[in-house]
Formats: structure tokens, sequence, C-alpha cells
């Protein structure tokens, strides 16, 4: 609940900032539009007069749009089709513009004297109204295309992506953790491979539910591995590398007897992190994306390789662990030397369990 509290919060900011300086920008434009309708061109009136109603009908929008927003991507939008959701969405918005402009309006009459049409059903043939519903479209696209692009590039990145810094290949210091099913291959063949989709598919689900809790980044899917990458100061920070793995197995557990009923087994994940310097980059004219370069990665993905041999978890390499202030709710145990396939040297790792 604290986390679903502390994504609103967030996503309640944006929105409200967003729809703020987006409808402070309309009204700036219809204030100097020469010849605009309804009032809109009162030039007896200081500009700030009437922003103050951008910045009203603004924070009423953002909070509509957060509270909608949130609710269908978080409760509504796994269950229904695309078209249901846009479809449902779009009805509530338009009610909401309507309530939210018959607040503001006789406000901005009375209060600037502007003639604003404010008669029951005006909303049907106000051009204004129409204007602000096509306004808030086109915005809502542009708002939701950034949410979408942070969401795949990871946030931050999809700036960096638009002002080229990629272009060229750049050296980051950061976290991965290679995150697979176990023992995928029998419970293919067990429940069949359409109950298989369907089960990676949820648990994947769940483990989306927690990423941003831990200040992680999904880097890609590959089957039934997820590979999850952070920062190297935030994947340090409160031990996140490591809590979200907990919290993954924890929160299946508390599923267990969802995914009993549904397909008659609950999933194990097993996972290896590794951490350093490796390069960055983007790749891709047709597809392009952000691809990371370097031995860190290579490493996190052999360390999970050997978490079966071990019979373990979690595996982590002692040189991430050097950095790493455990929390006392974590114990390591030092596997040993190991020899990593495809590698001359070894490499010192650790099993890490939660007390």
């Amino acid at each position: 609940m604290k986390n679903y509290i502390s994504q609103f919060l967030k996503l309640l900011f944006q929105t409200v900032i967003f729809w703020t300086l987006a409808f402070c920008i309309f009204i700036f434009i219809r204030y100097f539009a020469i010849g605009a309708e309804e009032g809109f061109i009162a030039t007896d009136y200081q500009i700030s007069k009437i922003l103050i109603f951008g910045c009203l009908l603004g924070l009423l929008i953002g909070i509509l749009y957060a509270i909608v927003e949130f609710l269908f991507d978080k409760f509504l939008s796994k269950n229904l089709s695309l078209a249901l959701v846009l479809s449902e969405k779009l009805i509530v918005y338009l009610i909401g513009i309507i309530l939210s402009l018959n607040f503001v309006f006789p406000l901005a009459e009375n209060k600037l004297d502007l003639s604003l049409t404010t008669e029951v059903g005006w909303w049907k043939t106000s051009r204004i109204f129409w204007l602000i519903v096509g306004y808030f479209i086109v915005c809502s696209i542009i708002f939701s295309f950034i949410k979408i692009a942070n969401e795949k590039f990871g946030s931050g990145v999809f700036f960096n992506f638009l002002i080229g810094r990629y272009r060229t290949p750049k050296e980051e210091k950061r976290i991965f953790m290679f995150l697979d099913l176990q023992s995928s291959t029998t419970i293919a063949e067990k429940i069949g491979h359409y109950k298989y989709s369907e089960l990676i598919q949820d648990c994947f689900y769940d483990l989306n539910k927690i990423v941003s809790k831990y200040q992680s980044e999904i880097y890609q899917y590959v089957g039934d591995e997820a590979v999850l990458s952070w920062k190297y100061k935030k994947g340090i920070k409160d031990n996140n590398c490591i809590a979200l793995f907990f919290n993954f197995q924890n929160r299946i557990k508390k599923k267990e007897k969802l995914y009993l009923d549904k397909y008659g087994i609950v999933p194990k994940f097993k996972a290896g992190i590794h951490g350093g310097k490796l390069i960055v980059t983007e790749v891709g004219t047709i597809k392009k994306e952000i691809a990371y370069h370097g031995d860190v990665i290579n490493t996190s993905a052999r360390i999970q390789g050997e978490c079966n041999k071990y019979n373990k978890t979690l595996l982590c390499s002692n040189i991430l662990l050097e950095d790493i202030a455990l929390k006392p709710m974590y114990k390591k145990e030092f596997i040993g030397d190991i020899v990593l396939k495809g590698k001359e040297e070894t490499l010192k790792i650790s099993t890490i369990n939660q007390c």
C-alpha cells in the first residue's frame, strides 16, 4: 500500500505540473489571439489574473488525470483490451472536463467580467469547449508518449536519448541482475506452452509492480528471464538491488494460492548480481534502443547460471558486496572463488539469504 501511495503521489505531482503549464499556455495563446471569441481577448485585464484560472483548471484536470491513469494502469488495464481502456478513459475525461469548466467558467465570468457561455448544456455547441477537448487530446498524447518512453528506456534515459547523449559510446557504472525462472523447461512441459506464457506474464506483472520502488530499470525480457539494471549508487543505496529480489519472492509467496489454483505450481526465481563499469550506446536504425556492452553483463548472466550448481536462489559477486552495507535482515555466505564459463580468472561470489 505504501508503494502504491508513493507511486500515485509521484504521478499526481507530474500531472498537476504538466496540465497547469498546458492550460496556462492555452490561455496565454487565447489571451493574445486577435479576434478570439467568448471574451478571451479581454486586454483590459492583467494576464496574471487570467492565468490564475489556467492554474485552477490545470489543478482540477491534473488530479482527475492522475486518478484515472493510476487506477487503469494498476488495476484495470491488464484485463481489458486497449480499445476498451481508451474508450472508457475518453468518457471519464469528457465528463471531467465538463464538470471542471462548469466550475471554472462561472468564476472567470464573475471575477474577470468575461463573457463565457454557462447555460445548461452549453458545452454541446460551445466552440471553446471543443477547442479545449481537442487541446486536451493533443496534450494527453504528448504526456502519454513521454510516460511510455520513460517506462521503456528508464527514468531520465529518454531525455538523454532525445539530446543524443548515447549517439557515441559512454562509460557508466551500473549494477545488473539476471532474474530467471527455475525449472522453466519442466514447468512448460507440465502446464503447456499457453499456460506457461500466461505464467510468465503474471510473474513479470508482479515484478513490474515493485521495480520503481527500488529505483530499478528493466533493461530487457528474454523468454522467461528479466534483466534489471540500476545506476550504481541507486543500486547499493538501501540494498535496493538485493531487496528487490526478496520483495519479489515475498510477493509471489503471498499470491501462492492464486498461482496454485491457476497453474498448479508456485514459480520460483533465481538471480545473479554484479556491478561495475561498462559502455552504454544507442544502436539500430529501424528499431533503436539503448544497449549496454561490457564484461559486467556477461559476468552477471554467468553468476546467475551458477545458482543451480550450488542450489542457491541469489548469488552476488563479492566485488559488488564490498560496496554494499548489508542490512541486518540479510545474511551473506561465501561460496568461493569460482571459474565462470568462458573466463580464465576466478571470481569470488557469495549467496545472500533473508533472515
